[in-house]
């Protein structure tokens, strides 16, 4: 969860939450037009999101490869 990372974890990698919010209500959607929650298919996630503390990696003393940093969706100065 991107949360851990900007209350000042390391880094985060998971899912989208407002993705799974999203998928979320799209169920609710189908069940409201009367689908059988039974008959729904299970869906998995398919966003993900990797944030990168800078801060805390510097209190740390580490070093973030900048391929990593590129491949970030946000990245915390």
């Amino acid at each position: 969860m991107r949360e851990y990372a900007t209350a000042g974890g390391l880094l985060s990698y998971g899912n989208s939450i407002t993705d799974v919010y999203r998928q979320l209500g799209v169920y609710v959607g189908r069940i409201l037009k009367g689908a059988k929650p039974a008959d729904l298919p299970v869906i998995r996630p398919t966003k993900f999101e990797l944030v990168i503390n800078l801060k805390t990696a510097k209190v740390l003393g580490l070093a973030v490869p900048p391929t990593l940093l590129a491949r970030a969706n946000e990245v915390i100065e």
